[in-house]
């Protein structure tokens, strides 16, 4: 595990750094810097509107006596998308966006349900719960 987040901290801001060198080559310092702004600012529009969509599912589930497990999901992965918006770069921000729409966030969803399935089932994560009324 800890590999991978040696990984994931060196590998991802040198490709996010040779992406923005080879744009800016290619269209020009200024160009790249309005795309990264560009994408910022309407990654931050989209997360929020995402977000104010998801809690106003999440307060209909409430209100109906449900509890709204899918929407906290939704949730989660709609900050971890704005946060990637935040960080400058096109990777992070490609995968940010795909995290905000709701179309490619279903695929992501579908994507963590298999993956804690399986670490459920091999025995990395235990889980317990119980019912209260």
């Amino acid at each position: 595990m800890f590999i991978r987040f040696v990984l994931l901290f060196t590998l991802v801001p040198l490709i996010e750094l040779s992406l923005l060198i080879e744009l800016g080559a290619r269209i020009g310092l200024s160009s790249t810097i309005a795309i990264v702004v560009a994408t910022g600012v309407f990654g931050a529009y989209l997360a929020k509107q995402q977000g104010f969509f998801i809690v106003t599912q999440i307060r209909q589930q409430l209100n109906q006596g449900r509890i709204p497990a899918e929407q906290l999901i939704d949730g989660v992965i709609v900050l971890a998308g704005g946060l990637l918006l935040l960080t400058p770069g096109l990777l992070t921000d490609g995968v940010g966006f795909m995290a905000l729409i709701p179309i490619t966030r279903n695929a992501i969803k579908r994507f963590l349900r298999r993956k804690f399935r399986q670490k459920i089932h091999s025995g990395e994560i235990y889980t317990s719960y119980t019912i209260e009324e």
